[in-house]
């Protein structure tokens, strides 16, 4: 695989978008001969004190840019923090204090060298800029773009449909982060894919000041512990880069087998076939451990995997369930990738008086598998040699089943 393959490969990794791939290829092709590291940029307004795991994705990213040798800048938007970006909201924000963003920003330079080189990331504020700049100079600013343009917005645009009120400085924000590219020389900035206008704003901007456009690479919103909704303090759903590790290693507990495979993806550098390949309850123990100990240390991450296997798999789980069963190649279709339907696996457990059974306790939420609830009646269970599943069957029923090929 050749150098600018490999680069391509991890910088794609979880990416949904690239405009312009062919530009991206074009600028690591000319980075790798003339040995000059790429300019990324990646802008976080500090409007509340802590992240979560959904900030990451972005600081992955930018980790795995740091890990091929090009320069990151990580830039806190403490003046445009002052604005709120509008971006998916159905009203103007109010606006933070100076006071309060620079209090907030304080607390993300803390945070994001859990994940960053310090010593090869350059942490940049946007009032670096905009904070002196003169009145003529921002509405020289302006006048590279049209109200038209920036009605095209979706939020923008609903709201104007629906006689929302827009505040004119709210059409600042997108303006000013183009302008933030600008000001970087930034040959790559990063964003979610809520943030696709306000990165390509900074192409035109970058274009119009006699610069070479920036490449944008969207990231994918990651969804919170309930596997729906977009990781948000607002909704509950949310991990905090600073929770005790306990409740860290709990949350990532409580997780689909799904959800865990996108936070594979996204906030790991892991092989996913490896992933793939390991029981779901030992794959998703193994990223708890490792996400907490990456924002704690080793031995807090090595203590909240056994205290959970101590509290769920010996406390509450009976020393004498109420059957033991042996699965053999038999008991399935496929001996070389064994795998049972969860409603057989419950029916071979003899504790209840038949499949139809069997599917409507599934469906009702009252069978777990090695503390996870199964509720889809057609979900299989990947088979392990020597891994002993506990089935909770019901309230007070347990089954602990056993493959032996």
């Amino acid at each position: 695989m050749s150098e600018l393959a490999r680069q391509m490969d991890l910088i794609l990794r979880g990416a949904v978008e690239v405009i312009q791939q062919s530009e991206l290829e074009a600028k690591l092709t000319r980075s790798l001969k003339e040995n000059r590291p790429l300019r990324i940029k990646a802008g976080f307004d500090p409007t509340a004190p802590d992240l979560h795991l959904g900030h990451t994705v972005l600081i992955h990213k930018l980790k795995h840019f740091q890990d091929l040798g090009h320069q990151v800048i990580f830039l806190i938007g403490d003046f445009t923090g002052m604005i709120g970006d509008p971006t998916g909201v159905s009203e103007t924000r109010v606006a933070l204090t100076k006071e309060q963003v620079q209090k907030n920003a304080k607390t993300y330079e803390r945070q994001i060298f859990k994940i960053l080189d310090p010593k090869k990331t350059t942490v940049e504020f946007n009032s670096r800029w905009m904070s002196p700049m003169k009145a003529e100079e921002l509405i020289a600013i302006s006048a590279h773009y049209r109200v038209a343009r920036m009605l095209e917005r979706d939020d923008f645009r609903k709201r104007y449909q629906e006689q929302k009120p827009i505040s004119v400085h709210e059409f600042m924000y997108p303006l000013i982060q183009g302008y933030d590219s600008v000001a970087l020389k930034a040959d790559v900035e990063l964003g979610g894919t809520d943030q696709k206008f306000n990165l390509l704003v900074g192409r035109d901007l970058q274009r119009d000041y006699g610069q070479e456009a920036q490449v944008v690479l969207t990231m994918p919103l990651l969804e919170g512990t309930d596997g729906v909704k977009k990781m948000s303090k607002s909704t509950g759903n949310y991990i905090a880069l600073e929770d005790a590790p306990e409740e860290m290693f709990g949350k990532l507990m409580s997780i689909s087998d799904t959800l865990m495979l996108r936070y594979y993806e996204l906030l790991t550098t892991e092989y996913l076939d490896r992933v793939k390949a390991m029981h779901p309850m030992e794959a998703k123990q193994s990223l708890a451990e490792q996400i907490v100990s990456r924002y704690h240390d080793d031995e807090a991450g090595r203590r909240a995997r056994a205290g959970f296997q101590q509290k769920f798999q010996e406390k509450e789980f009976p020393a004498e369930p109420d059957a033991r069963i042996k699965l053999t190649p038999r008991d399935v279709k496929n001996p070389r990738a064994p795998e049972i339907g969860i409603v057989d696996l419950v029916a071979k457990t003899g504790l209840v008086s038949s499949k139809s059974d069997a599917r409507r306790l599934v469906v009702q939420g009252g069978v777990e598998v090695d503390e996870q609830r199964q509720q889809d009646p057609n979900k299989t269970i990947a088979l392990m040699a020597g891994h002993q599943y506990r089935l909770r069957v019901g309230r007070r029923k347990f089954a602990l089943v056993e493959f032996k090929p």
